[in-house]
């Protein structure tokens, strides 16, 4: 299937019915967080066990066209052996991934912040991609507040956004209609 095919069949895919997202893209600290609000351990095999609860759960995929991923979960099985990505595919669900590494302050603006993870992000993606992942998410982290944002942090964000947009749109990372920026 060509890149096209492939950018088509995906949208498709996402928009076929009348089912919705899936967010199970939880940082490791996040996830640890509510846990611990819980008394559940914060351990991996806590989170991979919670997550196959998701993924196996019947009709799933009547509900759910496409499920955000964290680097952590894409790469998690069932305690049979079986990939949460092939699992989600099987149900009719596409596999994303969420690509950001997180949120910190802004050089010399602290109540501002700006999201990391361009750094060898076109290498991620392309790995992602060769997971199962048809698409991916990239998150902008904006406080608003008493004379913020500023365009200073709106510039910045937007810059980072449009390197985002560019490393998924490369050739080997996710498939896209055009390859000319």
């Amino acid at each position: 299937m060509n890149t096209p095919d492939i950018l088509s069949s995906t949208v498709k895919a996402m928009l076929d019915g009348d089912r919705g997202l899936l967010a199970m893209d939880e940082s490791i600290p996040t996830c640890h967080k509510r846990f611990a609000a819980l008394g559940i351990p914060q351990t991996e095999e806590a989170r991979r066990a919670w997550r196959e609860l998701i993924v196996t759960t019947p009709g799933l995929g009547e509900s759910i066209s496409g499920a955000i991923l964290f680097d952590e979960t894409i790469r998690q099985k069932t305690k049979d052996g079986r990939l949460f990505v092939d699992l989600l595919q099987k149900a009719g669900i596409v596999p994303g991934i969420k690509v950001d590494e997180g949120a910190h302050a802004l050089a010399d603006f602290p109540a501002r912040k700006v999201t990391d993870g361009l750094d060898g992000l076109r290498q991620r993606l392309a790995d992602y991609f060769q997971q199962g992942a048809r698409f991916a998410k990239w998150r902008a982290v904006i406080t608003i507040g008493d004379g913020i944002p500023t365009r200073t942090c709106h510039e910045v964000n937007a810059h980072a956004l449009a390197r985002y947009a560019r490393s998924a749109r490369r050739r080997g990372s996710f498939p896209s209609s055009s390859r000319k920026c």
